[in-house]
């Protein structure tokens, strides 16, 4: 991964702070920064290791200081800042489209005010490095094609509040609204089927995902480069950009993993998805710079592979796919 996605220690003038630090793509983020020896330190309600643990040695864990609290009370990041001493912060924590659903008011705690809590640490500390995580789930705000979740208002408002912030404030940031992410780490979300197909497939179990058609194939470590790459340099500016991977099929990815895996016995039933597919990563790019970027054949395969190992030491379970 590391000649994958290169990043240079020389462009951090300090710590960086991350939260959502259990999730998936935060455990490709602390994986590529410990790699290479950036300092960090990661926040999240409590100290869960577990996805971490598939991309990473206890030794390289060992190197992370953790700090754990509700990103919804003031004081968690701001106290995670002074104490870290961080030059940058990389948000991720949130809560994702079913459990939004489910608790309303908790997720618009954890996704509304713990990113206002997280602008309100970087105006007072003076950060000019801020990247965040939208979704293309806010596209449902603006345009009728895409599926309105509260998850996606929550985002949409997450996006205005970074604008609000740089106009009165002076407090850049770049935000990113992720497509499909696959990789190893991704177990939970409404998107998260095309990467337990791989699993099943590595397993040699059977699984249908539960949709069909265009679909973006975002690889984890391919967007986790990409926020640590925002925060390689101070910015001026409040910008929100897409990022989708690669534009697909489920149908074509199906081939890829029967390639893969000839023996899986792996199916799609169902509707396509609410969501944009087939967005440009080009202004991102334009933006950023140069990132990384994973195929998608290789992106399956490596992911596919890392499986096969991480199911034969014991590290992962395939009993139970949903």
């Amino acid at each position: 991964m590391a000649n994958k996605f290169s990043i240079d220690a020389k462009d951090f003038d300090g710590p960086v702070l991350l939260t959502g630090a259990g999730g998936c793509i935060g455990s490709w983020v602390l994986s590529l920064l410990v790699d290479a020896g950036v300092p960090v330190f990661a926040l999240d309600l409590v100290k869960d290791t577990r996805r971490p643990k598939l991309l990473m040695s206890d030794s390289e864990l060992g190197l992370v200081k953790w700090f754990v609290g509700d990103i919804a009370e003031p004081s968690t990041i701001m106290n995670a800042v002074e104490e870290s001493k961080a030059t940058s912060i990389i948000h991720l924590a949130a809560l994702q489209v079913p459990f939004c659903k489910a608790d309303p008011i908790a997720g618009a705690r954890v996704n509304v005010v713990g990113t206002i809590n997280v602008f309100e640490a970087a105006r007072k500390h003076k950060l000019t490095r801020l990247a965040y995580a939208s979704s293309i789930a806010a596209h449902g705000v603006f345009d009728a094609k895409t599926l309105a979740t509260l998850y996606g208002a929550y985002k949409f408002c997450n996006e205005q509040t970074s604008r609000v912030y740089m106009q009165d404030w002076k407090v850049p940031s770049v935000g990113m609204r992720p497509g499909v992410v696959y990789g190893v780490g991704r177990d939970q979300g409404m998107t998260s089927k095309t990467t337990v197909a791989i699993l099943a497939a590595a397993a040699d179990k059977s699984y249908t995902i539960p949709f069909t058609g265009p679909v973006s194939w975002l690889h984890a470590g391919e967007v986790a480069s990409a926020f640590i790459k925002a925060v390689s340099q101070p910015r001026t500016e409040a910008v929100v950009f897409d990022i989708n991977g690669v534009s697909s099929t489920v149908e074509e990815s199906l081939g890829i993993i029967k390639k893969i895996a000839p023996g899986s016995d792996i199916n799609a039933n169902g509707s396509s998805l609410p969501f944009p597919m087939d967005l440009s990563d080009d202004p991102l790019r334009a933006y950023l710079g140069d990132y990384g970027q994973m195929p998608l054949d290789e992106g399956i395969a490596q992911t596919h592979s890392i499986f096969r190992s991480l199911l034969e030491k014991g590290l992962i379970s395939a009993d139970k796919l949903d």
